[in-house]
């Protein structure tokens, strides 16, 4: 092999070593998946239930009820999606309302 060949491949295997690395260092500071931060994202945006607001008890969970009487105020929103209320000990999940109607 002539001299300028091998400087032109040690060249392009430094080159490569380099991108190895610096891919190696992104991939050490992108920590959690790609998928994980896009959940994270989508459920702070899109949060079923806020502070405040009114939720009904689905008639199955309080039979002999009326919707007046399964009606409470939410009063913290938890990091798990669970929700704690006014007037009613223990932690919540969405699935235990009525939808929400729009």
């Amino acid at each position: 092999m002539r001299k300028a060949t091998k400087r032109l491949l040690g060249g392009i295997a430094l080159g490569a070593g380099a991108l190895g690395a610096i891919g190696a260092v992104l991939m050490k500071n992108n920590t959690g998946s790609r998928r994980e931060r896009r959940r994270e994202k989508l459920r702070v945006a899109d949060m079923w239930a806020r502070p405040g607001m009114k939720v009904v008890f689905r008639a199955e969970l309080m039979p002999g009820r009326d919707a007046s009487e399964r009606t409470f105020r939410i009063n913290s929103l938890l990091p798990s999606g669970r929700v704690l209320l006014e007037g009613v000990t223990g932690e919540h999940a969405q699935r235990e309302f009525e939808p929400i109607r729009s």
